[in-house]
């Protein structure tokens, strides 16, 4: 008899752990109080901050070329050559003949020495002329003629300063254009697109590549009824798609002035705290920028309401529960009416449960 009340006992005990175990667990989270922040939502992209089509002012033969598409390159970089040959020849004529004219002048001019023979005449007439051996008359036109020949001497000064400081400006023009014909990066980046091969020719302003920069920016889109909130400060939670749960912290840097006219969303930079070899261009999220936070008697997930109701865990059992909410976040909800502090929402897996059903509890942690 013994025996057979003891197995009593021992299935009466494994039902009721089976009838435990084979409720479904509800992971749930504890309302709370604290302070409850006010966010407006956006979507992000992250962009690089410029790109640049990589052009040549000179035409010519490309004959060299580093380019290479997801080529990293660093500013001042040489990434094409052109072909100098036929500049280099020009240069060299053009120095010749400025060589040849500096050396002519540095010979003496004829006129000069026709200037100091008219002016020993002169100073010889003039005595002749106050002893009274030649006329006065002769004598102005003596005078007349010297300063005929200084008037030559200037213009000729004249004539040969401009002439030097055009084969001078016509060197470093050339020299520059010289200079243009090797190209370099322009800034720290990656070459994306390659128009130009070694070989190519091509003419001036002709397109050799794209270069996206390095640097990066995060731009948010706001739409029209939330942007008014939105000040420079502002902290900010963003998510990206591509990193899964993951929140970084954010500050808002910059606000266009003016909305998109096809979308009516407004453009808004922000600064995240985050690896910048994460910001890959072309990435995509969702951000929450902090406009206002106070005081909550009631806090819950954001993940754990469904349009204005809640499902609350009491006694082992579900209570579908509709409730009036505050201040949103990205992770958090401010509830005004419907809930208070201590009590358990579900926060997971929404869809399989229902009003009255039984489950066993399991918190989350959070």
């Amino acid at each position: 008899m013994k025996k057979i009340l003891i197995a009593v006992v021992a299935l009466i005990a494994a039902a009721v752990v089976f009838l435990v175990m084979a409720k479904p667990v509800a992971k749930v989270a504890p309302v709370v109080k604290g302070r409850a922040v006010n966010s407006v939502p956006g979507s992000i992209t992250v962009e690089a901050e410029y790109q640049m089509e990589l052009k040549s002012e000179i035409g010519g033969r490309v004959i060299e070329s580093q380019l290479d598409e997801g080529l990293a390159v660093q500013k001042g970089d040489v990434l094409v050559q052109i072909d100098t040959g036929d500049l280099e020849l020009d240069i060299e004529k053009t120095q010749s003949e400025y060589d040849a004219k500096k050396k002519s002048l540095e010979i003496g001019s004829s006129i000069r020495l026709q200037l100091a023979t008219a002016r020993e005449n002169l100073e010889n007439l003039e005595r002749l002329t106050k002893s009274g051996n030649y006329a006065p008359a002769e004598l102005e036109k003596q005078r007349r003629q010297v300063k005929q020949i200084e008037q030559q001497l200037a213009l000729e000064e004249v004539s040969n300063s401009h002439l030097l400081a055009s084969y001078e400006n016509a060197l470093k023009t050339k020299r520059r254009q010289l200079d243009k014909m090797t190209i370099r990066a322009p800034f720290d980046g990656v070459v994306s697109v390659i128009k130009a091969r070694p070989g190519d020719l091509i003419g001036p302003g002709a397109p050799i590549a794209v270069i996206i920069a390095n640097s990066r920016k995060v731009e948010a889109k706001i739409s029209e009824e939330n942007f008014s909130g939105v000040r420079v400060g502002q902290p900010a939670s963003v998510r990206f798609l591509g990193y899964g749960d993951h929140t970084y912290d954010a500050v808002v840097t910059k606000i266009l002035p003016t909305a998109d006219p096809a979308t009516q969303r407004y453009v808004v930079h922000l600064d995240v705290k985050i690896d910048r070899e994460k910001l890959v261009p072309g990435i995509t999220g969702e951000v929450t920028i902090q406009v206002g936070e106070r005081d909550a008697e009631a806090i819950i997930p954001r993940r754990a309401l469904f349009g204005n109701s809640v499902f609350v865990v009491e006694d082992g059992r579900v209570h579908l529960r509709n409730v009036e909410t505050g201040y949103v976040s990205l992770t958090a909800v401010e509830v005004l009416k419907g809930l208070q502090a201590g009590e358990q929402v579900i926060v997971e897996d929404l869809d399989k449960f229902y009003d009255g059903q039984r489950v066993r509890a399991e918190s989350t942690g959070n």
